[in-house]
């Protein structure tokens, strides 16, 4: 998801572990007393957040800052062991398939309660998801929902739905349901640690678009408040019956323009936590930050994407795309720009994800400015001889796209500039409504902990994740054969099978792998321990108690 981030921990025995350590600056003592005093088990966390792009219902956030709320709201079925990728079940006390992974019987936890009293049943589960797959409610990850029997009829390609609820879903008893799939999916149950499938309580339905402004849950937190693009309360729900309870009293979810003043109360302990350091202070943050300084990597990709439904880019010639990658110099801009805080990417699938396979793009990333000239001209050229590179000015991303622009323009001659938006929700909106003038930035992070995230999700013809316009029939059905495969090995292959084709095709132009370059103001209590989403595990973070 996403934009930017949306996602859980990374999962399965032969994904690489990638551990959230910390680095911190030796000549600092800013850091050395974050075990000093004692946990307040009340205590409010500030952290800083983006404004949600849609209300905050669970199939309506397909970027980090909706996410990142949403999360510690609502609890699904299932989650992912820190460390080691274990699916842990959260609301089910099983998820099983049949012997093909056809269908799918979930029981859940009986006893669980939303956050106004009432139970959480199998019809908690059933009627959130048909309302979030039909078409008439407008969600923007309704897509989610295609693998499911009686999608199309819920929500068909044009037209009115010609039913209200997936044939594909059945309700057994209270705690048990199933099911049916329009075919195999063998990594169907990871998918169901995303957002998008938690449980909707029955007052939701009554009036949706309330419920998306005052949202009630079954997470580890309630709602409070929504103060428009300035502050989002959460706080613990004594009643949580989950395996994650929270050791903090909530939190304070704090909207900040940009970095560096989030930076700035960071600093002075006016904030907890910031999502990323600004790039004006990379340099120095952990000489300021000291051990609380995070420098970690997690599973995220940075690429910046034709808008394929522009006159530039509609029939473009994948070689055009092909050049403009080879005349990026990945090494030097993440050494110098970014400060050694990204790693440039090879692949279309992050590091620490199922199915990531080193170099997985040969020459396309690898920067060769004769080459890319070559390409660009056996392509038929840029039209216009000119890209822009559309960003959202709320974070540092201002510094990266002049180096990338000025390394296409001195490389290929071709012309390049910036274009900044006021905010992510802006980026958002312009890239959903198709008003991206030529190329803009993408940032993805994992759902769920295989490759097929990285590529069905992003660059599927249908998929929520999908706003350039892209589409290639041969690779719709290469995904989908990938996912009737009978193994999760199987089609953790065949992805990587379909990677060859995107390479050759370049849906966008992978640029580096995140790290979480973050901190931690001395009101927190112990190290921040972050998931593999780059987000921290909030439920753990305990606040000091005052003097």
């Amino acid at each position: 998801m996403r934009g930017a981030k949306s996602a859980k921990w990374v999962a399965g025995a032969a994904i690489i572990a990638l551990a959230a350590t910390a680095c911190g600056g030796s000549d600092s003592d800013s850091g050395k007393d974050m075990n000093s005093g004692k946990a307040d088990p009340n205590g409010i966390l500030t952290a800083q957040l983006g404004e949600p792009q849609n209300p905050l219902q669970p199939a309506n956030a397909k970027e980090s800052q909706g996410s990142r709320v949403l999360r510690t709201i609502f609890s699904g079925l299932v989650d992912y062991e820190p460390g080691t990728g274990k699916l842990v079940y959260v609301n089910a006390e099983s998820v099983t398939p049949n012997a093909d992974s056809s269908v799918w019987t979930v029981k859940l936890k009986p006893g669980w309660k939303f956050h106004d009293g009432t139970t959480v049943t199998s019809k908690s589960f059933v009627d959130s998801w048909n309302w979030s797959a039909n078409v008439k409610n407008n969600q923007t990850n309704s897509s989610w929902f295609q693998d499911i029997k009686g999608y199309e009829d819920v929500h068909p390609a044009k037209g009115a739905p010609k039913a209200d609820k997936m044939s594909g879903l059945k309700i057994v008893d209270d705690n048990t349901f199933t099911i049916s799939l329009t075919g195999p999916v063998s990594y169907f149950a990871y998918k169901l640690g995303y957002d998008v499938w938690a449980p909707l309580p029955e007052s939701f339905f009554k009036d949706p678009a309330a419920a998306g402004q005052k949202p009630i849950g079954n997470g580890p937190y309630k709602f409070v408040s929504w103060d428009h693009k300035k502050l989002i309360k959460v706080r613990k729900f004594d009643g949580y019956q989950g395996p994650n309870k929270a050791k903090n009293g909530g939190i304070d979810f704090k909207n900040y323009t940009t970095a560096d003043a989030a930076y700035s109360d960071l600093r002075s302990n006016n904030l907890d936590w910031i999502e990323q350091i600004p790039t004006t202070s990379l340099t120095s943050y952990k000489q300021d930050l000291g051990d609380r300084a995070i420098d970690a990597e997690y599973s995220a990709v940075q690429s910046i994407v034709p808008a394929f439904y522009t006159k530039q880019f509609k029939n473009i010639d994948p070689k055009v795309i092909q050049g403009l990658s080879m005349a990026i110099d990945r090494d030097t801009i993440t050494k110098t720009v970014l400060h050694g805080t990204r790693t440039p990417a090879d692949s279309f699938v992050a590091r620490g994800v199922l199915g990531y396979k080193p170099g997985a793009l040969g020459d396309v990333t690898k920067f060769d400015p004769a080459q890319a000239k070559k390409l660009i001209k056996d392509g038929g050229g840029v039209p216009g001889n000119k890209i822009s590179i559309q960003f959202n000015a709320d974070q540092s991303h201002k510094p990266w796209v002049d180096a990338v622009c000025n390394s296409i323009r001195k490389a290929t001659g071709v012309d390049c500039v910036g274009d900044s938006k006021p905010d992510f929700q802006a980026d958002l909106n312009a890239r959903d409504n198709h008003q991206v003038k030529s190329m803009y930035r993408g940032g993805w992070v994992l759902d769920y902990p295989v490759n097929s995230n990285f590529m069905r999700d992003l660059y599927g013809s249908t998929a929520a994740g999908n706003t350039s316009g892209y589409s290639n029939k041969e690779f719709d059905k290469l995904a989908a054969e990938a996912d009737k495969a009978k193994t999760l090995d199987e089609t953790v292959k065949m992805y990587q099978e379909a990677e060859q084709l995107l390479k050759n095709d370049m849906p966008a132009i992978p640029l580096w792998f995140y790290k979480v370059n973050s901190g931690q103001s001395t009101n927190v209590f112990g190290k921040i321990v972050y998931g593999q989403d780059g987000d921290p595990i909030f439920t753990d973070v305990q606040v000091k108690a005052k003097k």
